[in-house]
């Protein structure tokens, strides 16, 4: 059965709407905000066949929750099938390059996955894997701070990590993982422009035990600067573009 839930802020309703403008029950928006960014919303709404509705701002505060920034635009949506139900429909499909994933082991900041789904999107990154149990799922703020990257990038809940991770091995994906103590540096390991699923670790805690023990090789961000740890949307920025970077070299 779909799942009714709500969007907002304007980039994921925009890009809900671009998407799957049909999933969208309607949309809310404050009636005290007439300016160009809600007028082309507007014309967008109207043109996708989209039912409108203005209302006070309180409404929308109290659907967005305490921390919910909403920018005055909240859609109610259904949930559609995804495209993708595991890894399996990702290495099966008609991929025009080699496997390209993100494993998060843990990460329980919902701006931090927002954060990381918004970095895969710009990476190219085939879908990001993450544990079913102890890790924040596709919430509203994780929407909202993903920018519609978490419309755009298949966002795949594990029960068993050690187990998925398993399975890419023997597909043939090379499996790295992040540590602040890794031996090796991400900037000498040369082996990233093939089938690749690259893992990084909750905040504070990192990658756990079974998840380090089942990398193929772990390595660490090196670092020049006074700082001695990076937020894990940060790093994944740093990693998931040096694989980008990798594979352009290959291609040229």
């Amino acid at each position: 059965m779909s799942e009714a839930r709500i969007l907002f802020g304007f980039h994921a309703v925009l890009s809900r709407m671009r998407q799957h403008a049909t999933s969208i029950e309607e949309i809310l928006i404050d009636r005290d905000r007439i300016d160009a960014r809600m007028k082309d919303l507007l014309n967008m709404a109207e043109n996708a066949n989209v039912r409108v509705m203005q209302v006070e701002r309180s409404r929308l505060d109290g659907l967005a929750g305490i921390n919910g920034r909403h920018q005055g635009v909240i859609a109610r949506v259904v949930d559609t099938p995804i495209p993708y139900k595991d890894i399996h429909d990702i290495l099966e499909s008609d991929l025009k390059e080699p496997p390209f994933f993100l494993v998060l082991d843990g990460v329980e900041d919902p701006h931090n996955l927002g954060a990381c789904l918004r970095v895969a999107d710009a990476m190219g990154v085939h879908a990001v894997i993450a544990p079913k149990d102890r890790a924040v799922g596709l919430n509203a703020t994780v929407r909202k701070v993903a920018s519609g990257a978490a419309e755009a990038v298949p966002f795949i809940a594990v029960t068993n990590l050690a187990r998925t991770l398993r399975e890419l091995k023997d597909a043939g994906v090379f499996i790295v993982g992040t540590t602040m103590d890794a031996p090796t540096s991400l900037l000498n390991t040369t082996k990233l422009d093939g089938p690749i699923a690259l893992v990084l670790g909750a905040e504070g805690d990192g990658i756990r035990r079974l998840t380090a023990e089942t990398c193929d090789v772990l390595v660490t961000i090196p670092m020049f600067g006074s700082v001695e740890s990076l937020n894990v949307s940060v790093a994944s920025g740093i990693c998931l573009y040096e694989v980008r970077r990798q594979r352009s070299l290959v291609k040229a």
